[in-house]
């Protein structure tokens, strides 16, 4: 922590941009002054009688300067009618648009202004790169010492820490905030790993990046209902920022060595260049806190759902159609053409279609292998209709797991849970599909045969992939993948280890003549077989290497391998396993946001079908270099209607009836909620019937007291005056009098609460060794 200097008791107003020791001093004076308090008032309670107590006023919480006025927050204690208007607000939400919020012929609202094919960027004026480092000084000052998550969640963190910070950062005009908190996460995680004597200080400062950008979105959620709310909040999450958007001029010329991002400038936008979401930079940094959190999970799910578009930002387009892009906007069906080729990459859609995709692939390998030919010669050189049909569709399916691999990049779709059953697959294909045109440009029956034996290795690949599309939320699923990164990892590792005891036994075999008696493979057989448990052959055989020192190195490797190896595995794979299954709500809605993100593709090239992507890729690449944008964009969009017509249809008229109506039965996404129907029928069933439609006016006439009662506020006798009064009883006042107490009962009520509030925080700053009571 900062230093404290003589005026730490008298803080003065901060500018916008403090210096990195102002909040330590605010902290510290804060506890100087609760301490101070509570020392006076245990000082004055010796000349007064038991039967009184002193009322001691709660500290000021201390606060950062606001960014600006306007969007705070208003007060914590709602009256009824705000409540019930928070529900309609949520309500409202999840129906369809109002016939006075007129959406364009596009389908989106807000409509546009004018023709023109892009919308431009309206955050374009916001200091993202000022922000950043803003941020980083605010909380590289507030954090000097490691804390774990429920010391930071605790309430004396919460108050001196994360609210001030959260109350200067929150600003709503700014829907950058959360953005460049995640980036700072990001830097903070890096550093970690290549600093470790501030290993846990920037763990702690990356966590509490994570925990203000949940604040903060949480504070944009509450302060703007209705729709406008949630496109504003949809534009926290999704909108595209660039880090080192505008920055100074010296700023702007380094940038310009960046590799990574020259090569992707000839295959992305250049109004999209570099650009990422918050969205995005929270799936890379993994905050599962973060995307599990209420106002996250909300527009996640009206992203999944398609009832918010907008464009994503892509790090490699194969097939990109750069000429029409449109704004973060609400889907309105009844006003979006009949064929509205842009409901394609809705990500709910997309989940379905790559699911039936996979089992027609699936299909076709089933049909393949089962009627591939037996005998080894020229039969082997000619293909079956099974397996033509196969390897155009393989083809295309390869095609779009490598588009969905540059699409976002290689660390967003290494998170999705099946992405590693798909690249396997890939590899085994394309080994396939390499041998197999290999034997028949030799006209080789025997390399044929061994590429139908290649790809047999497919199916114990393809079988647990249909098994993850069918239950993606199941936790034993999620924590296999998991499980298994570790079991690779370990395997790895103890290969690499227990490779010297080969060699030696290697050398160890070689006769007088200098020629080996064992093989190395033969060796690595036996040692395979006791490290699994599952013959003894490599003990006895040892004693043939030198009849002391083979059985002690083979004896020696059993015990490794045999025992330690494996109970150490065990030990990874079960605490594996219960880190996950302990925050498995945050695991399965963490899996939930990439499958969304995912989901929503700017490639031209996923609006075509396999084999159709593949003829797709050869006629229009040349297409798109030989005419201009709009022009390419007209025939992409024909040829795309064409093919998907049948398909468009159909979801035009699902979402023209169901998307923003909210179904009974079928609610909550990727969730068996058709088991509910059961409920109906049961005993119970009027016990959820009568929450089913609201209330007459006739019923909310005699609740209207409701208002009075939760009006007022709590503690200047707004409830309990409105039950006194509704009752007539007077214990209160009884109890009060008896007890010898002075003031009403709500005043000794007010009393005894702040007397426990300023003792719990008493006990909290003792706790703390660091700068609690030393330095005060």
């Amino acid at each position: 922590m900062a230093s404290s200097s003589p005026d730490d008791n008298h803080p003065v107003a901060s500018p916008p941009f403090r210096t990195p020791s102002i909040l330590a001093t605010t902290r510290k004076a804060s506890n100087a002054s609760v301490l101070e308090s509570s020392a006076q008032a245990e000082a004055s309670s010796g000349g007064m009688s038991h039967g009184q107590r002193i009322a001691l006023s709660e500290p000021e919480r201390p606060s950062l300067p606001g960014r600006l006025s306007k969007g705070l927050r208003g007060e914590s204690h709602r009256s009824i009618s705000e409540a019930m208007r928070l529900a309609r607000s949520r309500e409202e939400q999840e129906t369809l648009l109002d016939d006075e919020e007129q959406a364009d012929d596009d389908g989106c609202y807000p409509p546009r202004k004018n023709d023109d094919p892009r919308a431009p960027n309206p955050h374009g004026w916001l200091p993202v790169y000022t922000t950043i480092h803003k941020i980083r000084r605010l909380v590289v000052a507030s954090i000097d010492d490691p804390y774990s998550l429920e010391q930071l969640k605790s309430p004396r963190m919460n108050i001196s820490v994360i609210r001030p910070l959260v109350d200067h950062l929150y600003d709503a005009d700014d829907v950058s905030v959360v953005y460049c908190l995640l980036v700072n996460r990001m830097q903070f995680l890096r550093e970690q790993s290549y600093q470790a004597h501030h290993q846990t200080v920037n763990i702690t400062r990356a966590t509490v990046c994570e925990l203000i950008a949940g604040r903060v979105l949480r504070r944009f959620d509450e302060d703007h209902e209705g729709r406008q709310g949630l496109l504003l909040i949809a534009n926290v999450l999704v909108a595209g920022f660039e880090p080192f958007q505008n920055a100074p001029p010296e700023v702007e010329r380094t940038k310009k060595n960046a590799l990574h991002w020259a090569i992707t400038s000839h295959f992305v936008r250049p109004d999209r260049e570099r650009m990422l979401t918050a969205l995005e930079v929270a799936i890379v940094t993994e905050s599962k806190g973060f995307l599990s959190s209420t106002s996250c999970q909300k527009i996640v799910d009206a992203v999944y759902r398609g009832r918010i578009t907008y464009n994503p930002t892509s790090f490699i387009d194969i097939l990109p159609d750069r000429y029409k892009s449109r704004g973060i906007s609400l889907y309105d069906p009844r006003k979006a053409p009949l064929l509205n080729q842009y409901r394609l990459i809705v990500p709910r859609t997309r989940n379905i279609i790559e699911a039936c995709q996979f089992v027609v692939l699936l299909l076709l390998y089933i049909l393949t292998l089962a009627n591939k030919a037996r005998a080894i010669g020229p039969s082997h050189l000619r293909f079956t209709v099974a397996e033509l049909v196969f390897a155009a569709y393989g083809v295309g399916w390869c095609l779009d797991e490598l588009a969905s691999i540059t699409e976002h990049g290689w660390t967003v779709h290494t998170e999705n849970l099946w992405s590693f059953l798909d690249i396997t697959f890939v590899l085994i294909f394309s080994t396939y599909f390499g041998i197999r045109m290999h034997g028949l440009a030799i006209n080789d029956g025997s390399v044929s045969k061994l590429a139908l034996d290649v790809l047999s290795l497919g199916a114990p690949v393809l079988l647990p992939r249909l098994a993850f599309c069918l239950m993606p939320e199941n936790m034993l699923f999620i924590a296999l993948r998991a499980m298994m990164a570790d079991f690779t990892f370990l395997t790895v590792l103890a290969g690499w280890c227990f490779g010297g005891f080969l060699l030696a036994m290697h050398w160890l075999s070689e006769a007088q003549d200098g020629y080996t008696k064992h093989s190395s493979l033969t060796i690595a057989k036996w040692m395979l077989w006791i490290w699994f448990g599952l013959d003894g052959t490599g003990v006895q055989r040892s004693a043939e290497m030198h009849w002391l020192l083979g059985p002690t190195l083979m004896i020696t490797f059993a015990f490794l391998g045999n025992t330690l190896f494996l109970t150490i595995l065990v030990a990874m794979l079960s605490n594996t396993y219960t880190n996950l299954a302990t925050n498995a709500t945050a695991e399965i809605q963490f899996r939930r946001a990439v499958l969304t993100f995912e989901g929503v593709k700017s490639d031209a090239i996923f609006a075509y079908r396999p084999p159709f992507n593949v003829l797709a890729l050869i006629f229009l690449m040349p297409l798109k270099i030989m005419t201009n944008d709009r022009w390419f964009h007209k025939i992409n969009v024909t040829a795309v209607r064409v093919l998907n017509a049948p398909l468009l249809l159909l979801i035009s008229l699902y979402e023209r009836r169901y998307l923003w109506k909210r179904s009974r039965y079928f609610s909550p996404p990727r969730k068996h909620t058709w088991l509910t129907l059961w409920e109906h029928f049961g005993a119970h069933g009027d016990l959820q019937a009568v929450f089913d439609s609201d209330p007459p006016q006739s019923v909310l006439d005699d609740i209207e007291d409701v208002e009075e009662v939760l009006g007022g506020d709590w503690w200047d006798g707004g409830y309990v005056d409105a039950i006194r009064r509704r009752r007539g009883s007077r214990s209160l006042h009884s109890n009060d009098a008896a007890s010898g107490r002075t003031g009403s009962g709500l005043e000794g009520l007010r009393r005894r609460r702040s007397n426990r509030e300023i003792i719990a925080l008493r006990g909290d700053l003792r706790l703390d060794g660091n700068d609690a009571v030393g330095d005060v």
